[in-house]
């Protein structure tokens, strides 16, 4: 299947490349086109238009707050207002803005907005896939690691509590692996069409599992004797 089969499209990729440039790998080019593919899958199972969803896609991201900051819930509002004005440039007329800014802007997860459209939840489903599985596993701790990188301290996982299910507070900027009960186990169960439910059942099992396996080779470190000294 070829992403960028229009005019427009093609346009307005020429557009968003060069800004999804950075130093997050989480929320690199590649991210955007895995997003972008999943919505425009969707999209013409229900019968809608694969140019807007894959126009919504493309401009999803384009504001990328960082995990730590405070602002981080205007991420897809920011992208939303970014967004509108590169796809007028590319030539979608003044409805087609509309309805793909308002899929843009109701997407995130942080933002906690129901999707408004068909659009949105298509984009909302996409956006979520790609969060979690195996990829969500590797852009987690890709994300933790540009948190570290701009000087947030953090860890991999809690020394006592890998997998969070102890009773304390759980803090996904100090410790990454405390972003699968905070959001990633939790976004299956949000997802809209019968084909985002079935695979992000699919990948929550899998999320499942490396829990599980995270939790087992942190209990046999630390239940290892220290070396003795030669």
């Amino acid at each position: 299947m070829q992403l960028l089969d229009t005019p427009r499209l093609e346009a307005l990729w020429s557009q968003v490349a060069p800004r999804l440039a950075g130093d997050d790998l989480s929320h690199d080019a590649d991210h955007v086109l895995r997003v972008t593919r999943w919505a425009v899958r969707l999209a013409r199972e229900q019968g809608l238009s694969t140019e807007l969803a894959c126009a919504a896609g493309l401009v999803h991201d384009l504001v990328n707050v960082p995990k730590e900051s405070a602002d981080r819930p205007l991420g897809s509002e920011l992208s939303a207002v970014a967004g509108k004005e590169l796809l007028t440039e590319a030539g979608f007329t003044d409805a087609e803005v509309a309805n793909v800014v308002d899929a843009v802007r109701t997407c995130s997860w942080s933002r906690g907005l129901a999707p408004a459209s068909p659009l949105g939840a298509v984009l909302q489903d996409a956006d979520r896939l790609d969060a979690i599985g195996a990829i969500g596993i590797a852009r987690n701790f890709a994300c933790a690691q540009a948190m570290v990188a701009r000087g947030s301290p953090g860890r991999l996982y809690h020394p006592t509590d890998p997998a969070g299910e102890a009773d304390r507070p759980l803090d996904d900027v100090a410790f990454a692996a405390d972003h699968y009960r905070r959001k990633l186990l939790r976004l299956a169960a949000s997802m809209h069409s019968e084909t985002a439910r079935a695979e992000a059942a699919r990948r929550h099992a899998f999320m499942e599992a490396f829990l599980h396996e995270l939790v087992e080779e942190a209990r046999s470190v630390a239940h290892s004797e220290a070396p003795t000294a030669g």
